[in-house]
This record gives structure tokens, sequence and C-alpha cells, in this order.
């Protein structure tokens, strides 16, 4: 028997200590559910990211200024100049460069989860920029305007900011490093929200990629002309 076949067969399942039964495991639930679960959305939402992003049309509504998430920050040469707002646009315009767009924790360099807390600030950034394009959207041709764009576009920064704040990160951030909560009052408060929030982050990132796709699906049937927008005011 050669050595690597020995050292195996002294650890683990083939441990001299392990009870002598022959399953491997004696697990008998599907634990394999949910980490297929994972991959099918994971791989749902990477694929409809990709067709969205190379192909670089309908993601902008100029009369009412709706501007899908996956296109925000408009930064291309190649976007349209009322989508950009005050955004410079610096990068070239060819057609393999996609428009910048949220992929959340589901490809490099997010999925290196030793520096996953540093990415928090980038979410904290990315929340911002689609807040400022939420805000933006309430103009329209007549001045201030409402409709089921603006809803979905809130509803969906309202999720992202739900989904970003409850970061373990941000836990950290607001209150990881007291000693004493009864000398930090208020801080303790902030922390307990963030806690509270945080015990539900990994059901907050599947909404929030629902959201996404939902908020760029809508805003490309609007500006397509497939569908018109409902208008409550303006």
């Amino acid at each position: 028997m050669s050595a690597p076949t020995a050292d195996r067969k002294a650890t683990g399942v083939f441990s001299p200590s392990r009870a002598q039964i022959p399953q491997r495991t004696l697990r008998t639930d599907r634990w394999w559910q949910s980490p297929l679960i994972v991959d099918l959305g994971f791989a749902a939402f990477l694929i409809y990211g990709f067709v969205r992003a190379f192909l670089q049309n309908n993601y902008y509504v100029a009369e009412y200024h709706y501007l899908t998430p996956f296109y925000s920050p408009c930064i291309s040469k190649g976007c349209l100049p009322e989508a950009s707002h005050f955004w410079p646009q610096i990068l070239p315009d060819v057609w393999w460069l996609p428009y910048a767009k949220y992929t959340g924790e589901t490809r490099f360099p997010l999925v290196i989860q030793n520096t996953h807390r540093y990415f928090f600030y980038i979410a904290g950034i990315i929340s911002v920029i689609n807040t400022y394009d939420a805000i933006v959207a309430f103009q329209s041709p007549s001045g201030f305007g409402f409709g089921l764009g603006n809803v979905i576009l809130v509803v969906n920064v309202i999720l992202l900011w739900t989904y970003t704040l409850s970061c373990h990160s941000c836990r950290h951030i607001v209150g990881g490093r007291l000693k004493h909560f009864s000398k930090h009052p208020v801080r303790y408060w902030f922390w307990s929200q963030v806690s509270t929030l945080n015990t539900r982050h990994k059901l907050y990132a599947w909404i929030t990629l629902g959201t996404l796709m939902i908020t760029d699906f809508y805003i490309m049937l609007v500006a397509s002309g497939t569908i018109h927008d409902l208008r409550f005011i303006g």
C-alpha cells in the first residue's frame, strides 16, 4: 500500500475511530437542493445580465428619464448623451465593451470573500448612483412626473440600500470595534438595526437580483416601444 493511500485510510471516514458502517454519510436529506438553487439563480442572472449588457440598446427612456441600473452610470462614448447626465463618457465605444452594470457578488472580484469588506464601499457608491437616477426620473416633459416606472425604480433603490446596509461589513463599521455599548448608545442603536437586517442578508441579495432584472426589463420594454409607461402624474 502506498503512503498516500495509507494516509487516506487513517483519516476522515476511513479513520479507525469511526463507527464501522458501510455508508460514507448518514445524511438522508436533500442537501444538494440549496446549492443547486443558488447555482441556477446566479446562472439566470448572469445570462440575463450578459445579454442585456452586450445588446446595448433600449436602456433609456428620454421622455421620463428612466435609466436602467444595468447601464448606470452610462460612461461609455456609445451612451446617449442625455443618459449620462453629468457623468463623463470616458470608455471607448467598442462592440465588446459592455456598459457598467451591477453584478453583486456573482463574479470576480466580489467573489473573493476575504476582500468582501472593501467592496461594501463600492456597493454604497452604486446605491448612491442608482438613488440619483431614481430622483432624476421624476422629471417629465411637463415638469414633475410620476409613473409606474418611478415606482419600480424607487422600490429597486430601497431594496438595493437594504441589501447594502445589511452587509456584515456595514455592521462591523457601525459598531464592531466598540468595547462598551453602554458608552455609545447612538452607535449601539444603529448596530442593533443593522444586525437585524444582517440576519436576512442572503434573502435581500436574492430579492435585489430579481428587482434589478425586473427594473431593466420594464425600462427595456418602454424604451423599445413595446409598452407605454403607466403615468399617474405628468
